[in-house]
């Protein structure tokens, strides 16, 4: 028995070892075989060049050197000037809600929401920074626009504040410069000369503009007319602040108003469809007395967003939520009651990438009359006025909504020779300096 038992002994023990072995040698297959079945097939059935990128054989994890070059890039791209964007005037710390140019387009002031007044001396448009006036309002008072008198020696500014709105005409200071700021090459800061309260009770001013009144018998001193937000508009003269009159136009409340350029006619554009237009009077000795109803236009189907007179003072442009702009010549005798009448009709389309009409919120012609800036939202685009065709577009000019825009009255330097530039203020807290499409 004992003979039996160590013969079947070692039989036992190398079954045992071969079972133990086996089991090691399926383990090891399970644990590296298995996984590549199962991966295998994806990879073969699937080219290279559609495989996730972490997949494909040509895929380097990015570094976080690389992240951050691609993310400036992008931003970048982002913020490419466009190829007419001439220069940004720097420094302002709220929202640019008004924008005028002097008579000879070489100052150029802003009305910001950071409560200052900046008039910026526009030497060389292609400087890297510009000199500025800092004009500070009476404490409390916040700037929403600005129009300039004589040159750059008299600027009104509106405001607002808890009371309602303020009209504020800065001059030159009176006296002559001490000895000492005559050496340094420094003058005087201009000073309040007259001011204006409550000038529509507790309503806000939308836009102020001013204008020569030289027509007819007009002895050519400056007339500023301030919009309310509700239905009134009033006219002051630049140089004393006195009252010339008041006109209503008795459509809910008003958009916008504009003067034309030689002081003649003053235009509102309101809730309706149609525009008003008044004559401003001047007496036999020169000065400005009354303001009278002269004519409508007629024929928008919506209300009248902006508009805008040419620099010959013959024709109104007007743009209307009903998608088009109209071109009306204005240069008849109303006093017969020979009606304006409209020239040209151009339906607003493809604004934005859109295919459907559009309406814009804001325009303003050059001073040759052939191009009309317009703005939608935070885009900018140039529009023939002969054709109506879009010459040039700036799908984000600003970064937020343009809230103003302005041509100077007359070229100045630029590094591209003299040119008649475009300025523009927005919501993002910049103004930009455009220069014009070519023709």
């Amino acid at each position: 028995m004992m003979q039996g038992e160590q013969s079947v002994a070692p039989l036992l023990l190398g079954a045992i070892a071969l079972a133990v072995a086996g089991l090691f040698a399926l383990l090891i297959y399970y644990r590296t075989q298995l996984p590549k079945q199962r991966v295998d097939p994806v990879l073969t059935s699937t080219p290279s060049s559609h495989l996730p990128s972490a997949a494909h054989p040509h895929f380097k994890k990015p570094s976080l050197h690389a992240k951050h070059r691609n993310q400036a890039a992008d931003k970048s791209q982002a913020h490419r000037k466009h190829k007419l964007e001439l220069n940004t005037l720097k420094g302002h710390a709220d929202a640019v809600t008004g924008i005028a140019f002097t008579t000879n387009g070489r100052g150029l002031a802003t009305a910001c929401a950071d409560r200052v007044v900046r008039v910026f001396k526009l030497d060389d448009t292609s400087n890297k920074s510009f000199h500025f006036l800092r004009l500070n309002l009476p404490s409390g008072s916040c700037p929403t626009a600005v129009a300039f008198g004589e040159g750059a020696s008299q600027i009104v500014v509106a405001s607002q504040d808890i009371l309602g709105a303020g009209l504020f005409m800065f001059a030159a200071a009176s006296g002559k410069p001490t000895t000492a700021s005559t050496e340094q090459g420094k003058l005087p800061p201009p000073e309040i000369k007259w001011e204006k309260r409550q000038v529509h009770e507790k309503q806000n001013i939308l836009n102020l503009v001013a204008a020569r009144a030289e027509y007819g018998s007009g002895d050519g001193s400056f007339v500023i007319a301030s919009c309310s937000e509700g239905t009134d508009i009033k006219l002051f003269t630049v140089g004393e602040g006195k009252f010339v009159g008041t006109v209503d136009t008795n459509q809910l409340k008003n958009t916008m108003v504009a003067i034309s350029p030689n002081g003649r006619f003053l235009a509102a554009a309101a809730f309706t469809a149609d525009v008003k237009i008044w004559e401003i009077v001047s007496g036999k000795d020169g000065k400005v007395r009354d303001v009278t109803k002269a004519m409508q236009l007629k024929g928008h189907k919506s209300a009248v967003t902006w508009l805008c007179f040419t620099w010959d003072s013959e024709r109104i442009i007007t743009a209307s939520k009903d998608g088009s702009v109209r071109i009306w010549n204005i240069n008849v005798r109303y006093h017969l009651d020979e009606d304006p009448k409209c020239l040209k009709v151009f339906p607003i389309q493809g604004v934005n990438g859109k295919k459907e009409a559009g309406h814009l919120d804001r325009i303003s012609v050059s001073p040759d009359n052939k191009i009309l800036a317009a703005t939608q939202g935070s885009t900018l685009l140039w529009l023939n006025t002969e054709t109506g065709e879009i010459m040039d577009i700036a799908p984000n000019a600003h970064d937020e909504d343009i809230l103003c825009l302005a041509w100077a009255p007359q070229s100045v330097n630029t590094e591209h020779g003299r040119a008649t530039i475009l300025a523009t203020g927005g919501a993002d807290k910049k103004a930009k300096l455009w220069l014009p499409p070519a023709m």
